[in-house]
């Protein structure tokens, strides 16, 4: 398990990079959580057709990262995102 946090405006990789061209083949889990004095914060996944949606102030949420290259999320104003990565175990 490992645990940072990322402070968000504009577009900003909670996970991955846009220099990323392989996809993730492990078996991991982002924990994502929004700070309840933040703002709202819309999260999108590469390689994706679209948005995944938004957190509001305060609200968390676990994505599966296998497959993907990137995750980020995009604020109009400021937010402090806590990210935890945990493997999942066969």
């Amino acid at each position: 398990m490992y645990s940072y946090s990322v402070k968000v405006r504009t577009k900003t990789y909670l996970w991955g990079s846009a220099g990323v061209v392989v996809g993730l083949d492990d078996p991991l889990l982002l924990m994502i959580h929004n700070d309840p004095r933040g703002d709202e914060i819309v999260l999108t996944a590469e390689p994706a057709a679209g948005g995944l949606g938004t957190l509001q102030p305060g609200e968390c949420w676990t994505y599966p990262l296998k497959g993907l290259t990137g995750l980020f999320a995009d604020c109009d104003a400021d937010s402090t995102v806590s990210c935890t990565i945990m493997a999942l175990r066969s």
